[in-house]
């Protein structure tokens, strides 16, 4: 158990049955009232992002949760395979609960995979990714009185807009969170 007033950013609690991420708090303390602490949330389980108010010491179920770095191995149709590099286990993920994360994996690549108890929430991705250019539009000669960018494929479908010097068979850096491109690699 925690009480509400330990409440941090990363902490996962259990409040009405639902799985929650703290993601910011804040604690207000007027004169003769309790403190209210409100916790901006998010449902690990269905991604969406609430906030929870709590007076001052009331008492939360704190949830453990177990990351395991995984590799990742194929696509088998409608779930992705995963390996753990110790025991060899196999873990297939639903496509449609990795739709986002789809965009930056490649085979092989390790990942960070999250369990709740037996339950697998998701994967970890780290901030930036690496991803080779495989597809680039011509970069128009004059084009550059602004911040002038061209459309990019990379190697795992995803389309991006890059800078105008960026060409087939670079690698970049993609940030993971708005998926933009964030610099050569």
């Amino acid at each position: 158990m925690i009480t509400s007033n330990d409440l941090r950013s990363g902490n996962a609690i259990i409040y009405e049955g639902n799985l929650y991420q703290v993601l910011d708090t804040s604690q207000n303390k007027t004169a003769q009232r309790q403190m209210i602490i409100k916790a901006k949330v998010r449902n690990m389980r269905t991604g969406s992002v609430v906030e929870l108010t709590f007076i001052g010491g009331d008492k939360l179920e704190q949830a453990i949760i177990d990351k395991r770095e995984m590799q990742y191995l194929y696509d088998a149709g409608d779930a992705l395979v995963f390996m753990d590099g110790e025991t060899f286990e196999q873990l297939e993920i639903e496509k449609s609960r990795l739709e986002w994360e789809l965009n930056f994996i490649k085979e092989n690549a390790d990942v960070t995979v999250v369990f709740y108890e037996s339950e697998v929430l998701g994967v970890n991705l780290p901030d930036k990714i690496a991803l080779k250019v495989i597809e680039a539009e011509p970069a128009v000669k004059g084009d550059t009185a602004t911040n002038a960018q061209k459309n990019a494929k990379v190697e795992t479908g995803l389309d991006v807009r890059v800078p105008l010097f960026i060409s087939e068979g670079e690698i970049i850096m993609i940030s993971t969170e708005d998926g933009k491109y964030s610099g050569r690699a």
